[in-house]
């Protein structure tokens, strides 16, 4: 063991107030079962998909099975999962006929990137052909794909708090996971708050977000308030109360909150949260609109979002709110 100002600083047992285990430099594992199984769960049971045909969505996972966890080992982070996936499915027709039919997914893991995982669509035992078998195999499987994709992104910042462990004076170093991460712009941190649940200290940060819709302020407040519109561009069951001091709750419950202003096509300012976060922490998220003769600026500011979870939103909002509403309601191109 290096003596104080010698050697590798990695291994100067000074430099930890409990003197073990060096910035948790050798080996430490977390287990992310737990939280990958109701992740898992929510994103799949949000999966819904319509078409000239009529409309599919997962209604049931009915085996989950396999295990998830995080290793850090020499300042690196290794990401391990391996599930067997089961879901059921409904679909109605455009005469209103419905179907019943399931998807396998035997190998989600992490030798094989999203685009690579097999998904097997099929109808159940004695259902008679629908052309809605097709829609599940086409649009259903690129949504099931994309919530893969978003399951690994979450994995690979809910848990990473904390794998590297403080030095004595009171400092921490990043883990650098071993996967490449979208490079975001830096988020701007808050002081901690506490949570009002546990008591517990969260720190936060703010994040904004500006994105450029071809449609009128008016039109897109519409599009944010109406529980129709919102259940369109999300593709999920949602609630929505528009009102100051009116509930909602989208994609599946996975996101909820409470509008706290509405001025129309000016702004709306809400406590939001998803579920996976502390209970009873929110963040408040102001949206503001700005007339660009034509086309509308909307700028996203969220205040309180806890640290772990600034990839997170920004990945959540671009895809479910900037991208599902140019999706939907045609706003404008996708940059892919």
């Amino acid at each position: 063991m290096a003596r104080w100002g010698e050697g590798d600083p990695r291994w100067i047992v000074e430099q930890r107030a409990d003197a073990t285990n060096v910035n948790n430099w050798h080996w430490t594992e977390r287990d992310a079962t737990a939280w990958s199984t109701e992740k898992l769960k929510g994103l799949f049971l949000a999966v819904s998909v319509t078409g000239e045909e009529g409309g599919c969505q997962v209604t049931e996972v009915s085996k989950l099975e396999g295990e998830a966890s995080i290793n850090n080992r020499k300042g690196k982070l290794i990401f391990f999962y391996e599930w067997d996936v089961k879901l059921n499915w409904t679909g109605v027709s455009k005469s209103g006929v419905k179907y019943k039919g399931l998807v396998e997914i035997p190998n989600l893991s992490d030798e094989n990137e999203p685009s690579e995982v097999e998904i097997r669509v099929s109808l159940a035992k004695d259902e008679p052909d629908t052309v809605l078998t097709e829609l599940m195999r086409r649009s259903g499987a690129q949504q099931i794909r994309a919530a893969v994709a978003e399951y690994i992104s979450t994995l690979k910042t809910e848990f990473t708090q904390g794998m590297i462990l403080p030095t004595e004076n009171g400092e921490s170093h990043t883990a650098v996971p071993e996967a490449k991460q979208k490079a975001a712009p830096p988020p701007t941190h808050e002081k901690a708050v506490t949570c009002p649940s546990s008591g517990v200290k969260i720190p936060t940060c703010k994040v904004r977000m500006t994105e450029t819709f071809l449609t009128s302020p008016e039109e897109l407040y519409r599009v944010l308030t109406r529980q129709e519109l919102v259940q369109g561009f999300t593709h999920a069951p949602a609630t929505v109360m528009a009102d100051k001091g009116g509930k909602f709750h989208l994609l599946g419950g996975n996101v909820s909150g409470e509008f706290l202003e509405l001025d129309c096509e000016k702004h709306i300012v809400m406590s939001w949260r998803y579920k996976t976060w502390p209970a009873g922490h929110h963040a408040t998220i102001t949206l503001t609109f700005t007339d660009k003769r034509g086309e509308t600026e909307l700028q996203m500011e969220a205040r309180g979002v806890p640290q772990s979870e600034e990839q997170h939103m920004r990945d959540g909002w671009q895809r479910y709110y900037f991208n599902g509403i140019k999706q939907t309601f045609g706003y404008g191109a996708l940059l892919l």
